[in-house]
């Protein structure tokens, strides 16, 4: 079918395939091919399409195909124009499958075609898009598997089109929406139509909040436009105001008595927090992201987000946009951007496609897709991706998480907070269109088989070199005192950031002024889209010339869209009409606050073993062989290699380690550029989701036990850490999930106070369940994530994990609890184990302050913590990365429990011979003992009477570590 042009325009086709057909890109999607079961395809070849319309002659088609589309080198090009007979080059015996950006879906790569296609002088491009070409081969491969495959792997079909041949080119098109505003008849309504008012507008707002809105408008004498509903909607998501955990709550214990709970946030999180008093603490919880003194002329700030359900629905847009919105978090204190992490959870990799649940796209698919949009996003826009970790559980299959953090550096007090009276409103990035519409809302949902196609709309793709720009001029126009207040455009898009900006003053804003990707949205959709890389700020009238100027350096669009006033209101209008005008205190002020029942979830019973199944000792060394395989533990180096960790020129001590650098770091060491002296920051994570199964408050415990275990075994100060929160459960309106969201909130108040970290920022994303086709919901695994900044005094004294000499003591400090509850061995062992999860390590702290003394005294070489499959894996670990054996000696006599069992509070220690007593005496009356020795080649392990329990070579060890990482693993752009 000829495509749709406009008048005396061509569309053309240019095809650009890799010289050498089984790359790593067509080899990863045929690897996950094979890996979902899909049967008879032996071969999956992969180019890249695009489609230009405008007005070119050959030499302008040619230059495009050899300067901008192709590498000369890696791959060969052809163009041709579209709808006309492919050449016999083209012509394939494979199925061919054709993909396609759905029209309105942001495209980055075609809009840097037309902006580079400028820069070339060819002036004749007027649109683009871009797609892929898969051919598949094979032997009598039915029609339906190539449907599978495709949606199942190739495509998305929330933002792909796909055609089983050659697919016609689509382009952005003049997307026709009524200007006109519609009122949203409220008043009068009962309880039962109010409720199916908040649904059919997906604004997941209850019966309380409805009747607020209704009041609020029976007394203004009027029903709201649709711009107020969706505004207020907006604002009183969970995503955005937190009512779960601001929420009075009345939690029943199991022996009849109750306890009321003013609010977890206030009670247990910052209440934390206010109790520690940490003076290097500058902000937490009032800004978009924490921060933390540095030295004595910058400070570093930190936050992490979570974008769960966008990558449910498109994993690339999701993780995308994701890091590109923390990013802005971290821009909107004024800090330029450092560095990123990431955290990922996943359902089982090969888990059985025909197993999956309506409307669910497989495990494999949204990993393949999660890690390319944050390797696009963090790679393009320069940041280094230097901390993470990896879980994969049955429970993340159609709910996986996705935890994008951002740490950024300032010049100390030089964010300013305060918009003024008289500020122009100005948007600077990106142009507005239907991206993200009721994305806050739509979080704040349980998802189901439906979710995907009626949330089309809520998923983004990002746009980093857009973003590139908006940080440089932001970071000039901080250091210029251009602008008296910033903030990111998240969720909720201008309606929250200008929202936000002005409660506590006023603002008139003209959506007539916001630039459009395409003609005809209408007012709220203007208002409400989460459209990406855009952030606003109050900017007094003089400063706009100069910040006009950064503006035209960097090439980033600048819009005046109103004024903040003192009015106390927020009004906006649109071709001369007013659209919205709510009052800030009814907006910021006037949600009800939640009163939730919580029931207290009941312990397991104590650590158990089955009674008819014994572990010899023979068995010692295959249950540590089949932990190192474990997905969770084994070797993330497939996704790690796909990030930039070294770009900026500041990562000291790095995900990967050791002799072949493949051994695996337990925190990041940055050492920011342009900063004096050696001091450096410290990056690391904790997260223990199997703990969770058993008992929420342990876990809070482990997580950020680990953390700081992480960050201290690196050489962070543990008087100098702060942690961030992030919690993802299930629906809060269930008593007992409540009530374990509780329990695990009281744990992070009572670890915080026994290791003295402050939190600093954090984010909850609840509603983390699917409501299958069976009508049964199903949630993910309590999930809390906590991450740790600290502070190094001297990055050059900072230690890895690799073991580094032969001869050198193994030490292990810390009091082991020998726990097996929610542990790894019983993964792995057939679930020989359950029960008790390791507690609070009262020990800790001191041991955390000895292991830095010595650490600042150069008298520990290498040091692991104690995490998932216990001291066996430590070990084992520490002897990958050094390519080195180790021989242990272990006096114990529960010896299955040492090796196997998990604990908070421990680490492994490598110390010189001559060292040992002075590396002794830093840790007297606390626990420690001497359990082997560095040497070459093999990890044996025997007991006090000197009886070899196993002996496994290192390239054992190395084999069945890495037996998990693939090139499929990372995958590639979806």
């Amino acid at each position: 079918m000829e495509p749709k042009t406009k008048v005396g325009f061509e569309v053309f086709r240019f095809l650009v395939s890799p010289r050498k057909p089984g790359g790593p890109r067509a080899q990863g999607y045929l690897e996950n091919a094979k890996a979902l079961g899909l049967q008879g395809i032996s071969s999956i070849t992969c180019s890249d399409l695009y489609f230009i319309e405008g007005r070119l002659c050959e030499q302008d088609l040619n230059r495009i195909a050899s300067e901008l589309l192709s590498d000369s080198i890696t791959q060969t090009v052809a163009w041709r124009k579209a709808g006309s007979t492919p050449p016999l080059a083209e012509r394939t015996t494979s199925a061919i499958v054709e993909i396609s950006l759905r029209p309105g879906v942001t495209d980055p790569v075609a809009e840097e075609i037309i902006r580079a296609s400028k820069e070339l002088g060819i002036a004749g491009v007027k649109r683009a898009s871009s797609g892929l070409r898969f051919g598949v081969g094979g032997q009598n491969i039915s029609r339906a598997t190539i449907e599978l495959l495709t949606k199942r792997l190739l495509a998305n079909p929330v933002i792909h089109q796909f055609a089983f041949g050659e697919i016609s080119p689509s382009f952005p098109e003049d997307v026709r929406a009524s200007q006109q505003v519609e009122t949203v008849n409220i008043r009068g309504l009962g309880a039962k139509a109010l409720l199916a008012l908040s649904q059919e507008r997906r604004a997941a707002l209850d019966i309380e909040e409805m009747l607020a809105i209704q009041k609020y408008f029976e007394r203004q004498g009027r029903d709201p436009s649709d711009a107020e509903f969706e505004t207020i909607a907006q604002t009183w998501s969970e995503h955005c105001v937190h009512k779960t955990f601001k929420a009075r709550i009345t939690l029943e214990r199991s022996h009849g008595t109750t306890e009321e709970i003013d609010g977890i946030l206030k009670t247990y999180i910052r209440g934390a927090t206010e109790k520690i008093a940490a003076p290097w603490v500058r902000s937490a919880f009032v800004d978009n992201a924490g921060i933390i003194d540095f030295d004595e002329e910058y400070e570093v700030s930190f936050k992490v987000e979570t974008h769960n359900h966008p990558s449910a629905i498109e994993p690339f847009g999701g993780a995308n946009t994701g890091v590109g919105g923390v990013i802005r978090d971290v821009l909107g204190v004024s800090a330029k951007p450092i560095a990123a992490t990431d955290v990922l959870c996943f359902g089982p990799q090969e888990l059985d496609i025909r197993s999956l649940p309506e409307g669910v796209l497989h495990p494999r698919r949204i990993q393949v897709g999660v890690v390319a949009g944050i390797e696009d996003y963090g790679n393009k826009i320069g940041l280094p991706t230097v901390n993470g970790a990896v879980f994969y559980d049955q429970g993340y299959t159609a709910n996986p998480l996705v935890f994008c953090g951002c740490v950024g550096l300032a010049p100390k007090k030089s964010h300013p907070r305060s918009p003024q009276p008289g500020d122009r409103v100005i948007v600077l990035g990106g142009r507005t269109g239907r991206d993200g519409l009721r994305g806050a809302t739509f979080s704040s949902m349980t998802m189901d088989a439906g979710t995907g196609e009626v949330a089309g709309a809520s998923v983004q793709i990002g746009d980093p070199i857009t973003e590139k720009g908006l940080v440089e001029v932001v970071v000039r126009a901080r250091d210029q005192k251009l602008y008296h207040a910033i903030t990111d455009c998240g969720a909720g898009g201008l309606s929250s950031a200008v929202g936000e900006m002005a409660s506590e003053t006023g603002a008139v804003v003209d959506l007539e002024a916001v630039p459009l990707k395409y003609p005809g949205l209408a007012p709220w959709e203007i208002w409400l889209s989460e459209a990406q890389e855009r952030m606003v700020l109050a900017v007094p009238p003089e400063s706009l010339g100069a910040l006009a100027s950064l503006c035209n350096i960097f090439n980033v669009e600048l819009s005046d869209i109103g004024e903040f006033n003192a009015s106390g209101k927020l009004v906006v209008r649109f071709a001369g009409r007013e659209v919205l005008n709510l009052e800030n205190t009814f907006l910021h002020q006037g949600i009800p606050r939640r009163h939730l029942q919580a029931e207290l979830p009941e312990k397991t019973s104590e650590a158990t073993v089955k009674n008819d199944w014994t572990i010899d000792s023979s068995r010692f060394g295959h249950i540590l062989l089949d932990l190192l395989r474990h997905p969770n533990i084994a070797s993330k180096e497939a996704i790690i290699r796909v990030y930039d960790h070294e770009v900026q020129g500041g990562t000291a001590v790095k995900p990967l380690t050791g002799v072949m650098n493949d051994g695996p770091s337990d925190a990041a060491v940055i050492k920011p550029m342009g900063t004096k002296g050696m001091t450096g920051i410290v990056l690391s994570n904790g997260a223990s989701p199997e703990y969770g199964k058993f008992d929420p408050y342990h876990m809070a415990v482990a997580a950020l036990d680990e953390a700081v275990r992480n960050a201290v075994a690196v050489g962070a100060d543990p008087a100098r850490i702060a942690v961030l929160d992030n919690f993802c459960w299930g629906d809060p309106l269930r008593k007992e999930t409540l009530g374990a969201l509780v329990e695990a909130a009281r744990g992070c108040h009572d670890a915080a106070l026994h290791y003295g970290t402050p939190f600093i920022s954090g984010k909850d994303s609840l509603n983390n369940e699917y409501l299958g086709a069976d009508g049964r919901r199903h949630a993910i695994p309590h999930t809390l994530l906590i991450s740790a900044i600290g502070i190094i005094h001297d990055v050059t004294k900072a230690v890895t994990s690799d073991l580094k000499e032969p001869g050198s003591l193994l030490y292990l400090v810390g009091q082991h609890q020998k726990a097996f509850g929610g542990s790894h061995f019983s993964l792995v062992a057939g679930g020989a184990f359950s029960g008790q999860v390791p507690g609070i390590s009262h020990q800790a702290p001191g041991v955390y302050r000895a292991l830095q003394q010595a650490i600042e005294k150069s008298l520990v070489r290498s040091c692991h913590d104690l995490s998932e499959g216990g001291l066996a894996v430590t070990v084992a670990e520490m002897c990958i990365g050094g390519r080195l054996g180790a021989r242990l000696s272990l006096e114990d006599s529960e010896v299955l429990a040492l090796l196997f069992g998990e604990t908070n509070g421990c680490l492994v220690c490598e110390v010189r011979e001559q060292d040992g007593p002075q590396f002794e005496s830093l840790f007297a009356g606390l626990p420690i003992q001497q359990i082997g020795a560095v040497q070459p080649e093999t990890l044996v392990v025997q007991s006090a009477k000197n009886e070899e329990l196993f002996s496994l070579d290192v390239t054992a060890l190395v084999a069945a570590w890495t037996r998990q990482a693939s090139r499929a693993a990372a995958g590639g752009s979806l």
